[in-house]
């Protein structure tokens, strides 16, 4: 009888693949088949195509005596979930003749309901940088998902309610109360927004918490350089509220980075807003499984390591941790990426986050705390620190102790005490000089060196190294310990405007290593 070819695509990890979908329509017994590697969901397609169809108006597929053959190519790629609803129905539609529509450089995608109605879908975003880097200038999809998509240059983005209104938008056949009671409409065409500069709402300033100056000085470092940091103390010291201001810190990410990290929420389905401009800010609790933190799955998804890309992985109570755990950080706190190998294939997810952790000094947290004791055993202190492995000490840059605070203290004004809004400042500006040194290399911050990058762009004099290899000797430093501590002279370096280290910024910078954590 007909075939008729319309493109539709679906997110493959963190990317989109383009999907073309054929419908060929025979005489014969009534039939209706999906073939390309469909799954389950997919399959189930024919029953919701066929209900929306009716529902729409026009006679079900389910109900001609015919043939239908739908192929979604190419065929060895595994198709997923139900976003083909809508391209299926309306090449049904076009093959059948009951619509006649130009389909070229137009891409459609949508789960539809039983009486035709656009459910949202997951993985907007990334269809629509593929739509637009492949030439097509027109993408249809439900409205819910129209305003992520309308963040890309290049194609028109139009957000429908329903099937009928994609119908009516794209049909080109003359109108005719009978045989085609469907009326030309034409639908909102979405286009991004420049939304208002909004002060950005500080939920914990660093003036709400009271005295722990070194911690603060080093949280600003770590904003400043992009280092990864871990605070201890005994419980009840402003730790975790410390964390949380520290997100603050950070500069809004960029458009590509806000693209790059929409994209990695809209494909998860937890993107509950347009763009994300902010870095984000996530904190597992720590029971969470190994799969869970570095992603995998019976279906391959991102976990909290790569949903906190650009942004805050906030570990609290970080040796409570199973160490399986714990173990699975050393590759993305390295590499900035995380591999994960399954039976089902292997794939690389971004990974570049800023660690900050926290622990107690010991399992009770009463160890060396004046005026308490500490009930735990030898043992268990050993046990608990035992927890954090060498190379995962090692990737930590920066270890701040947070003391107990005196009581007369924590009723000072806020007034007294630094607030953030006057920090982020001094790191925007220490950031600038990074991305000025580093341009051609493509990074942001010191931490993004690797050890080649190291040596050609920052320069030790003579006094500096002596200080430094000395240090080394007498604290033992590994090699990447020892090119750690250059990068963090260098970020302390660049808060104060300075162009060359000194002796100081290393002095500094060796303040933070682990003294207690040295022997592990």
């Amino acid at each position: 009888m007909a075939v008729s070819k319309i493109y539709s695509a679906q997110a493959i990890l963190l990317s989109a693949q383009l999907i073309d979908i054929e419908v060929d329509l025979s005489k014969g017994l009534h039939s209706f088949s999906i073939v390309g590697l469909a799954d389950k969901s997919v399959d189930e397609s024919k029953d919701r195509v066929g209900a929306a169809i009716k529902n729409s108006g026009w006679k079900s597929p389910k109900n001609k005596n015919q043939k239908v053959v739908v192929s979604l190519a190419p065929a060895d790629i595994k198709k997923e979930g139900p976003l083909f609803d809508l391209p299926i129905a309306l090449a049904y539609l076009i093959a059948s003749g009951d619509i006649e529509a130009s389909v070229e450089n137009r891409l459609f995608i949508g789960e539809l309901s039983l009486d035709g109605k656009l459910r949202p879908i997951k993985g907007a975003l990334p269809i629509a940088q593929m739509a637009a880097k492949h030439g097509f200038t027109e993408i249809f999809l439900p409205i819910e998902n129209a305003e992520e998509a309308s963040s890309i240059n290049g194609i028109k983005v139009y957000g429908a309610e329903s099937l009928l209104d994609v119908v009516k938008h794209i049909n080109t056949k003359e109108y005719d109360e009978e045989t085609n009671p469907v009326q030309k409409i034409f639908l909102p065409l979405y286009k991004s927004k420049k939304k208002k500069k909004i002060k950005r709402e500080i939920e914990v300033d660093f003036a709400d918490v009271k005295g722990q100056e070194s911690a603060k000085r080093g949280l600003e470092i770590a904003a400043a350089g992009g280092h990864n940091i871990i605070m201890y103390g005994p419980p009840g010291t402003g730790k975790t509220m410390l964390a949380k201001a520290f997100t603050h810190l950070l500069p809004k990410l960029s458009f590509d980075e806000m693209l790059e990290v929409t994209s990695i929420y809209s494909i998860g389905g937890i993107l509950q807003e347009g763009l994300i401009e902010n870095p984000p800010f996530r904190s597992p609790h720590h029971t969470a499984s190994y799969v869970s933190l570095v992603g995998g799955g019976t279906n391959l998804k991102p976990g909290e390591v790569t949903l906190a890309h650009k942004g805050v992985l906030f570990l609290d109570e970080f040796p409570e941790f199973d160490r399986k755990v714990l173990e699975t950080l050393r590759q993305p706190l390295e590499d900035r990426v995380v591999t994960v190998s399954r039976a089902k294939g292997s794939v690389k997810y971004p990974a570049h986050f800023i660690l900050v952790a926290t622990m107690n000094p010991c399992p009770c947290g009463n160890l060396g705390v004046k005026g308490k004791d500490c009930t735990c055993s030898v043992q268990a202190i050993e046990r608990y620190k035992r927890k954090l492995s060498g190379p995962i000490v090692d990737r930590i840059d920066l270890w701040v102790e947070v003391s107990k605070i005196e009581h007369g203290k924590l009723t000072d004004s806020r007034d007294l005490h630094e607030k953030t809004e006057k920090i982020i400042p001094r790191i925007g500006k220490a950031r600038k000089i990074q991305e000025g040194r580093y341009k051609k290399l493509k990074i942001k911050t010191n931490a993004e060196l690797t050890a080649k990058d190291l040596v050609s762009h920052i320069k030790l004099s003579d006094k500096v190294k002596e200080v430094l290899n000395n240090s080394a000797k007498q604290l033992d430093l590994s090699a990447r310990s020892y090119h750690r501590i250059i990068k963090l002279a260098r970020t302390i370096a660049d808060m104060e405007g300075e162009k060359e280290i000194s002796e100081n910024h290393i002095l500094e910078a060796l303040q933070y290593r682990p003294k207690k954590y040295q022997t592990l």
